[in-house]
């Protein structure tokens, strides 16, 4: 078992924001627009597999999309902040959430909070890579899925010649659902493959271990 002083602490979920020791996810919103431009630019290289807007007019295109489908209630949007230095990182979101129709009868009748949901459209700069940033990112986001919402489901795709990101997804627990054909357009415009990884509630406290043991690793 993990040391229990060595788990991430959710130091604060007020509207939201996630925060962590490494990272602070703050919902998305237009103020945030600069810092993920500059978060985007560099390396194109690392946005081989996910589509990443460029320049001021992508990313308030992208923003606005973000918070349209947030106001739906199919996705929280968020921005990646460092907690050292305060910088944006990249962006990440909760989105395909479902509500199930539980019955006038069950417990569950009248729950607001979404049943099953996915992590994805994550991207992050290259200051972020090989960080403790994206694996603190996925500890409080499923943390706040499986113990906040207390959904039955995460699931995270991702392109299946992502060998990084599927080797990630498996390393933490993740088990693979099936390949959908040309479930989406790819990065680079073709109909895109796509690995689906699910972890169901009752598989969480092992993921949780595991995360908190990589995250060690950066300590």
């Amino acid at each position: 078992m993990v040391n229990k002083t060595l788990e991430i602490l959710i130091l604060g979920m007020n509207e939201n924001v996630l925060e962590g020791k490494s990272v602070r996810l703050e919902p998305l919103d237009y103020h945030h627009a600069e810092g993920l431009v500059n978060a985007a630019a560099g390396d194109p290289s690392l946005f081989k597999w996910t589509p990443v807007p460029q320049g001021i007019a992508e990313v308030n295109q992208y923003i606005a999309t973000a918070l349209a489908m947030r106001d739906t209630g199919s996705s929280v949007p968020y921005a990646i902040i460092g907690q050292e230095d305060g910088i944006i990182k990249g962006s990440t979101r909760f989105w395909n959430m479902e509500y199930w129709a539980w019955p006038e009868n069950h417990p569950l009748h009248g729950n607001n909070n979404p049943d099953v949901c996915e992590i994805g459209h994550t991207w992050l700069s290259n200051t972020a890579i090989r960080t403790a940033i994206n694996t603190e990112t996925k500890l409080l986001m499923l943390s706040y899925a499986f113990e906040t919402w207390k959904v039955w489901r995460v699931c995270l795709h991702t392109d299946i010649r992502n060998e990084r990101s599927r080797n990630a997804i498996e390393r933490i627990g993740g088990k693979l659902e099936g390949i959908l054909r040309a479930q989406k357009m790819s990065a680079d415009f073709i109909s895109r493959d796509s690995a689906r990884y699910s972890i169901v509630s009752s598989e969480w406290p092992g993921v949780k271990e595991k995360l908190n043991v990589l995250l060690t690793r950066y300590s």
